[in-house]
């Protein structure tokens, strides 16, 4: 006789029959055995993966950080694309020494499993205590980390980890006629992805927030001090 501790509340119970006690076994039996992301996961001979550019104006050599990735439960259903590993590599070795204690951390918080999406807010979050940059575009990075955090957050949305926020057509078509409004007012800006008087936005860190209609609006994320 098998004994089962019952952890739970009890709220309802059921008697089964021998025959449907037998049919709810060989359901349990026959379910997939479906693997997930664990420390312990061994690595194929051969992994798929993305390689990232990262130029500042800070270094004359540009840094490349390549992200690799293991495919679980591959040609099933539940087929799933997982980061697995990390590298980062550049000419300049002024920083080899935290880059490559940054990649053996996060390359073991990728193996380790469940949900690595932290590690993107924490590495945008660090600020160079000598003053970020401006990426173009208008984009504002606060450190070399947090670009790196950037390239990471684009991955996760590559590989669906994380599901890209994206304005409403109505809400896109609002911001799109409040640019015109701005640039009629104060002048067009072609070849730049905002206007020239645009300012920092504290919500996506990108020059993009203008004065519209009393009311200080983001032309990029569509954040509004107005509400």
């Amino acid at each position: 006789m098998t004994l089962h501790k019952i952890s739970k509340k009890i709220v309802g119970y059921k008697v089964l029959s021998k025959d449907s006690a037998e049919a709810v076994q060989q359901a349990e039996a026959e379910k997939p055995s479906l693997e997930s992301m664990h420390e312990n996961v061994e690595r194929p001979e051969m992994l798929v993966g993305s390689t990232y550019k990262i130029k500042t104006p800070q270094s004359e050599h540009a840094l490349y950080i390549t992200i690799n990735d293991i495919i679980l439960n591959q040609d099933t259903a539940h087929e799933e694309r997982r980061p697995y590993e990390i590298f980062i590599n550049s000419k300049n070795m002024e920083h080899f020494q935290w880059v490559l204690a940054l990649t053996r951390v996060i390359s073991a918080v990728f193996r380790k499993g469940g949900d690595a999406c932290f590690l993107v807010e924490e590495l945008k979050a660090v600020f160079d205590p000598r003053g970020g940059y401006f990426k173009k575009g208008g984009v504002f990075m606060p450190s070399l980390v947090a670009e790196i955090g950037h390239a990471i957050e684009s991955h996760l949305k590559h590989i669906g980890m994380i599901k890209p926020e994206k304005l409403s057509d109505h809400h896109q078509q609002l911001l799109d006629e409040k640019r015109r409004e701005f640039e009629a007012l104060h002048g067009s800006s072609e070849g730049q992805a905002f206007p020239e008087k645009a300012v920092l936005c504290n919500k996506c860190s990108t020059k993009a927030m203008v004065l519209m209609d009393g009311c200080m609006t983001c032309l990029n994320c569509g954040e509004s001090k107005c509400g």
